[in-house]
């Protein structure tokens, strides 16, 4: 059954939902990092995807560094 384009729940995947265990999973799978790490992500940056994208690029780049 194709999908009716008139019934739209408004869902915005621009933003991650830290309280949506498989989304923090995804995103925490995506960059290589823990989930407990995209959640203080979440938590310090906020739910804006492109925003996290880029502090998640920032931890991976410093994680070999040490």
């Amino acid at each position: 059954m194709a999908d009716d384009k008139s019934k739209t729940d408004g869902r915005d995947r621009s933003r991650v939902s830290g309280s949506e265990p498989y989304e923090v999973e995804y995103f925490a799978q995506k960059h290589g990092l823990s989930a407990q790490q995209a959640r203080d992500l979440i938590a310090e940056v906020g739910n804006d995807r492109e925003k996290l994208d880029a502090a998640a690029g920032k931890v991976n780049g410093e994680r070999g560094k040490a």
